[in-house]
C-alpha cells in the first residue's frame, strides 16, 4: 500500500500516488537538457522526467537506458515496441 507523504498528492480515482515534478525555475541542467531532448524527439516535455529530476542519478540512468535502446540495432523496431507494450501490461501501468 502506498502512503502519501507531505509532498505527494493521491489520485482518488486510481489510488496512485503522484509526485509533483520540479518547477521550471528550479530545474537542474540535466533535467533541462532531458526536457529539451524529449521535446525534440516526442514533441512535448515529459512529466516523468520532471519527477525523476528529484534524483539526478535516476534521471541520468533512465536517459542512458533510453539512448542505448534507441541505438540498439540487433532487434527490429517493431519487436522493441511489442516488448515495451508487454512489459507495461505485465506491471499494470495505468498509462
Amino acid at each position: 500500500m502506498l502512503r502519501a507523504g507531505p509532498e505527494t498528492v493521491t489520485d482518488r480515482e486510481s489510488g496512485v500516488a503522484r509526485i509533483p515534478g520540479i518547477p521550471k525555475g528550479k530545474q537542474s541542467w540535466l533535467l533541462r537538457y532531458a526536457q529539451r531532448y524529449a521535446k525534440k524527439q516526442v514533441g512535448s516535455e515529459l512529466d516523468t522526467a520532471a519527477i525523476m529530476g528529484h534524483q539526478s542519478w535516476l534521471l541520468g540512468g533512465a536517459g542512458a537506458y533510453e539512448l542505448a535502446s534507441q541505438r540498439m540495432t540487433a532487434v527490429p523496431e517493431k519487436l522493441k515496441s511489442l516488448v515495451g507494450l508487454k512489459a507495461v501490461m505485465m506491471i499494470g501501468c495505468p498509462f
